[in-house]
């Protein structure tokens, strides 16, 4: 894409996104369904104002692994370890019946039962995007429902790293053990040397330089993303790397310092990824997939917000907040999208699961994010009640 097409693309996505934000609010719809429908009408589906979303899909890559870190420098490596128990218990219940309904629901709709197991696996996972964009600042860092919500996220985010690796072992680039292998090698290295580098070369370089903030910003940004580049080198995620960066640099005093200069080029990118999510959307396919889609996200949105708060309940925590930490973990996950579109690449999938699952994933970020919003106290609700940042 040439430079003046950059510079246009960036205008029509931040000029329209303030726009549609504004009549969201007055309509009191979530901002995040004003960025999917921005990236619908001026995506290559309906006006084709953006033909080529790839740079803006890829710069909203940039916001994801952003929020990882941030998710990182806010989660003391001692909390993480006392609550793996409670949300590995959580979390494998509940991937067990999301698994088994999605499967089921798409079996009955005429899929093939390899196709059926590939969308059944994608409703295992909740969003890290709006399970943490929709949830207060306060909530996040002090309270132990973020610790609660944020322990879910990451097991999800490894199930999905053992998935990745099983559909990427299917379509012939490597054996399976071969590349399961690797992980279980790369995952440890990377945390080690995310210890060591930051004991023995960032904190002793920002204890000496803190006095100027603009290095801090620039230390923590290049941190972050060589974290990333070295996890994606290794076989990891950048997901994954980025996550490792912040929770090494978590135990230092300076993390709530990067953690707020860095939240605004977080949204800045974030506003980039949603807007893709509804350029890449294929209007073409809904028409014979708008049924099982509409099932499929119905049953998830209904399941996941029950499944979760009951699983909790037993856990010994109170009914309310069971409820709450449920409902803002009640949609599908930006890795539903990535398993159907790797699986669709190695043709374990065709092209209508593939459109089932985006279809029903987009649906749930819409309805969840609206109903999160209208419930519980997040940084964007139109109700200044509910309004928490």
């Amino acid at each position: 894409m040439e430079q003046d097409g950059i510079i246009f693309t960036v205008f029509l996505v931040f000029s329209g996104a303030a726009l549609l934000a504004a009549l969201a609010l007055f309509a009191r719809q979530s901002l995040l369904v004003a960025y999917i429908v921005l990236g619908l009408l001026l995506g290559p589906q309906v006006f084709g104002l953006v033909d080529s979303p790839e740079v803006v899909e890829q710069s909203g890559h940039i916001g994801i692994i952003f929020l990882l870190f941030l998710l990182g420098l806010n989660l003391h490596p001692q909390k993480l370890v006392a609550l793996l128990g409670q949300a590995t218990r959580i979390t494998l219940a509940s991937g067990a019946v999301f698994a088994l309904t999605g499967f089921s629901i798409a079996y009955g709709f005429g899929f093939a039962a390899t196709e059926a197991l590939l969308v059944g696996a994608a409703m295992v996972f909740s969003s890290t995007i709006i399970g943490l964009k929709l949830m207060p600042a306060t909530a996040l860092h002090h309270r132990h429902m973020g610790e609660v919500v944020i322990s879910v996220l990451l097991l999800q985010d490894i199930i999905a790293i053992v998935l990745l690796v099983v559909v990427q072992s299917m379509a012939g680039d490597a054996g399976f053990w071969r590349e399961f292998s690797r992980v279980a090698v790369a995952l440890p290295a990377l945390v080690l040397l995310a210890y060591l580098g930051e004991r023995f070369l960032l904190t002793p370089l920002m204890a000496r330089l803190d006095t100027i903030q603009e290095y801090l910003f620039l230390a923590a940004i290049g941190w972050c993303l060589g974290l990333a580049q070295l996890a994606h080198a290794a076989g990891l995620s950048y997901e994954i790397g980025a996550f490792a960066a912040g929770v090494a640099l978590a135990r230092q005093p300076i993390s709530r310092f990067i953690a707020e200069s860095l939240r605004p080029l977080r949204d800045f990118f974030l506003i980039l990824f949603f807007f893709s999510l509804g350029a890449d959307f294929d209007l073409r396919g809904l028409a014979q997939l708008w049924l099982p889609a509409s099932v499929l996200a119905l049953a998830m949105l209904a399941l996941k917000p029950w499944v979760f708060a009951w699983l909790m309940r037993r856990g010994g925590e109170t009914p309310r907040f069971a409820l709450e930490t449920g409902t803002r973990l009640g949609q599908l996950s930006e890795f539903s999208l990535l398993l159907a579109f790797l699986a669709g690449q190695a043709g374990v999938i065709g092209g209508a699961a593939q459109g089932l699952v985006q279809a029903a994933t987009l649906l749930t970020f819409v309805i969840s994010s609206t109903l999160v919003m209208w419930r519980f106290p997040t940084p964007i609700a139109v109700s200044e009640d509910l309004r928490r940042d």
